[in-house]
């Protein structure tokens, strides 16, 4: 039987890679690149192709930063499989990065650089603003959206006779530090990425806490440091072509400087081989690469509570009963969403 893999974010860097990676693993896997924009799925469906043809490859427009968009593309994929073997929510962004320069130079030339490269910790802030949904838009495209993506695809996932996987692609910059209960969304702070990786590996352990008895089983993976159109854009171009030899050289001491999308895609393929009950449902799966270039893929614990998670994961659906009611107002004439209203009611 063929299995269903589902990727967002997947017409570029890591998701790119993990498909190209998919398809060399299996040719009989049927696969869908879940994107927001159209032209550059289309684009990569073309690549991969290429190199596996007859490969079944779909589309699906998605833009999980925006709920109406999840609830929609769920629609799509409901009419179009009867399950889901893999969902990887690899999907994510980090707006409008700003970089401590003085921390930078500073840290770039003491026994803290691996470090200062591997989490950002001290050195990286993103200014953050409100989606048309009245979220901070981080939070809303790295966990939010991906939130209501598993709610709305749970009969796909949830089936008698039948194991899933959902994949997060999260960070080493995920830090407990950036992340608050009392403002999830992270509206008052500076680092919001952090802070909605932090959320996504908690929301991980939720699921798996509530979930693995229906069959679905939530892992989390660090890509470690990826050279990706994110990356790029935290600095100058000029600033990279200084520091990349650097870089390089620093490679051949550290196993986190995975720096292709390749390589950091190791964890996300190597979850792919995994039976799900042989697996840490607190690990974080890190993908790495030895000073000679080999790949492999190494589980370290998360510093995460359970009972915190649940809170989290009970947070998650307060807010969405509410993003759901002021869509159900704003579509009145939308059969489902008033189908929807009158559930929670």
């Amino acid at each position: 039987m063929e299995k269903v893999v589902i990727v967002t974010g997947a017409n570029s860097g890591i998701g790119l890679a993990l498909c190209e990676r998919l398809l060399t693993e299996d040719t009989q896997l049927r696969l869908c690149l879940a994107c927001r924009n159209m032209q550059r799925a289309e684009a990569a469906r073309s690549a991969l192709l290429t190199s596996h043809a007859g490969a079944h490859v779909d589309l699906l427009q998605l833009d999980v930063g925006s709920v109406e968009s999840v609830l929609e593309a769920a629609k799509v994929v409901k009419s179009r499989y009867n399950r889901i073997d893999f969902l990887y929510l690899n999907a994510g962004i980090m707006p409008n990065p700003q970089v401590d320069i003085r921390a930078f130079f500073k840290g770039l030339f003491s026994r803290n650089v691996i470090n200062m490269f591997a989490t950002a910790e001290g050195l990286l802030t993103q200014q953050d603003h409100l989606n048309s949904d009245g979220l901070q838009e981080v939070f809303a495209t790295n966990l939010f959206g991906h939130f209501v993506l598993i709610r709305e695809l749970e009969p796909l996932l949830c089936q008698t006779g039948h194991t899933s996987r959902v994949v997060w692609t999260s960070s080493s910059n995920a830090r407990r530090s950036a992340f608050s209960m009392d403002d999830i969304q992270h509206r008052k702070g500076t680092e919001p990425y952090s802070s909605s990786k932090y959320a996504s590996d908690m929301l991980s352990v939720a699921l798996n806490r509530r979930m693995n008895g229906q069959g679905l089983f939530s892992s989390v993976v660090c890509p470690g440091l990826v050279m990706t159109n994110l990356t790029y854009g935290i600095l100058p171009s000029s600033f990279w072509t200084l520091i990349m030899p650097i870089m390089w050289l620093i490679r051949i001491f550290t196993n986190t400087f995975t720096l292709t999308p390749y390589n950091g895609a190791e964890a996300l393929h190597w979850l792919f081989l995994q039976k799900p009950e042989s697996l840490d449902p607190r690990a974080k799966y890190h993908s790495l690469t030895s000073g000679l270039g080999t790949n492999y893929t190494e589980p370290r614990q998360m510093d995460i509570d359970g009972e915190t998670a649940d809170v989290l994961f009970s947070k998650l659906l307060e807010l969405e009963k509410g993003v759901r009611r002021k869509l159900c107002e704003r579509n009145a004439d939308n059969e489902a969403h008033q189908r929807y209203l009158n559930e929670i009611e």
